[in-house]
């Protein structure tokens, strides 16, 4: 039997912007992400999250691409992440997503078990993303609806189809 708490949840998730950062239309994105941010390092659960100096992930490329942005954290477990994302700020921009991000057919967030203490790197969550588009959800790379313990976090082998990068 493994140790639950010798584990915490990492997850990322990727969207491509509709138009740049800097532009009137994504201005309530931005101006949300300080408050938004916030809320989840003082959520119930909350571990860490990529950023940069800034204090936020937004210049921080993802799949060679300047079009996308990344989220990613590390929470406690599935259900500390899922409070975080249904309720206040978080919930209002998940509501307003279609207004500055393109809708796309291909998985942009996946989920993961990593040991306590590890911070997971973008090269880490690229793999388990492409992984996830490749062999729909499996312990390596997860979703909240189909999501494994976390004694099914050791790495596994694959290949990825060189044609599997965010195309959209």
């Amino acid at each position: 039997m493994t140790d639950a708490a010798a584990f915490e949840l990492a997850q990322v998730n990727i969207a491509r912007l509709k138009f740049p950062l800097d532009s009137p239309e994504l201005k309530d994105f931005v101006d949300a992400l300080d408050p938004v941010n916030a809320d989840a390092d003082a959520a119930h659960g909350f571990v860490w999250r990529l950023q940069s100096e800034d204090g936020d992930a937004t210049g921080i490329e993802v799949f060679g691409d300047a079009w996308l942005i990344v989220n990613m954290s590390v929470w406690r477990d599935a259900d500390a992440l899922t409070a975080y994302m249904y309720q206040g700020r978080h919930r209002e921009m998940l509501s307003r997503r279609r207004d500055w991000f393109e809708r796309t057919a291909e998985a942009m967030a996946t989920l993961w078990w990593v040991p306590a203490g590890h911070r997971p790197t973008v090269a880490e969550a690229e793999s388990r993303l492409l992984h996830l588009r490749t062999n729909g959800p499996t312990p390596y790379a997860f979703t909240l609806r189909t999501s494994f313990p976390a004694q099914g976090a050791e790495p596994i082998a694959l290949s990825i189809p060189e044609d599997l990068g965010c195309s959209v």
